[in-house]
């Protein structure tokens, strides 16, 4: 099992643009208020990047724009090249993008497996695929043993893998991970962090990690995105954002300076 003190992971791959979701000068205007104001970024296929920033920062605004619950003021979200900024959410489900929420999104009244093979079902999937897809899903990520329990008696770190289940299960290119640390106990964060890199590492896919969690974030990311009041503070790795006053003095704090020096 590995912890939140192992070296950092691989670098990511060249970044090949027919193999990325894109955002360029995203916008998102609220009642006069630009929630997001001109973001521009990247997450390639095989890589982790994440989407750090203070509350108010629009990182939740971006992630609904990127997963189609939203829709931009101005610029473009692109799906490997394909412009797929006024497309609904189920349209890019299908076209490979998938996300988790901050809040329970299982169908409580199912069994675990069960919720796996709907949304294997959900993206086209026949039954023996979607039955498949969820055994192997249950057992990479620790939860074979509630298979047949009712979703809605998982505690909340088994909770926040079945949201992960749930998305892998449609084969997605690309996910979005929405705080899916928020409630989990310091202990439960190293397991977790497989989980995540497990989804880069055994499924191929680009993520686009969400979370407050600092030591999860610089254990498992490769490219880290600083927002701040809906601008880009910085963007770099996680050694670099580690260094970077400005975003210490934003976000970080002053001990991560302390701690660096």
């Amino acid at each position: 099992m590995s912890t939140l003190s192992d070296p950092a992971p691989p670098p990511a791959p060249v970044e090949n643009r027919g193999e990325c979701l894109r955002v360029e000068d995203l916008r998102r205007d609220f009642g006069g208020v630009w929630a997001v104001d001109g973001a521009s970024f990247s997450v390639a296929r095989g890589s982790v990047t994440s989407l750090i920033g203070p509350n108010g920062a629009g990182k939740s605004t971006l992630v609904n724009i990127l997963s189609g619950f939203d829709r931009p003021t101005r610029g473009r979200v692109l799906l490997e090249d394909r412009d797929v900024t006024r497309w609904p959410a189920f349209r890019r489900g299908r076209r490979g993008l998938a996300r988790t929420f901050q809040h329970s999104h299982a169908f409580g009244a199912l069994t675990v497996r069960e919720n796996v093979e709907v949304s294997a079902l959900g993206v086209g999937a026949t039954h023996r695929e979607a039955a498949k897809r969820a055994k192997e899903l249950l057992g990479l990520l620790g939860l074979a043993e509630y298979a047949e329990q009712p979703a809605s008696s998982l505690p909340h770190g088994d909770e926040r893998r079945l949201g992960v289940a749930r998305a892998v299960a449609t084969g997605p290119r690309f996910v979005l991970l929405d705080e899916p640390a928020a409630g989990l106990p310091e202990a439960e964060v190293p397991a977790f962090a497989d989980v995540v890199r497990s989804v880069r590492d055994d499924h191929g896919a680009g993520v686009l990690l969400i979370d407050h969690n600092m030591a999860l974030i610089m254990s498992v990311c490769d490219r880290i995105h600083v927002l701040d009041q809906g601008r880009t503070l910085a963007e770099g790795t996680p050694v670099e954002i580690r260094a970077n006053l400005d975003v210490a003095a934003a976000y970080l704090g002053e001990s991560a300076i302390a701690e660096d020096a």
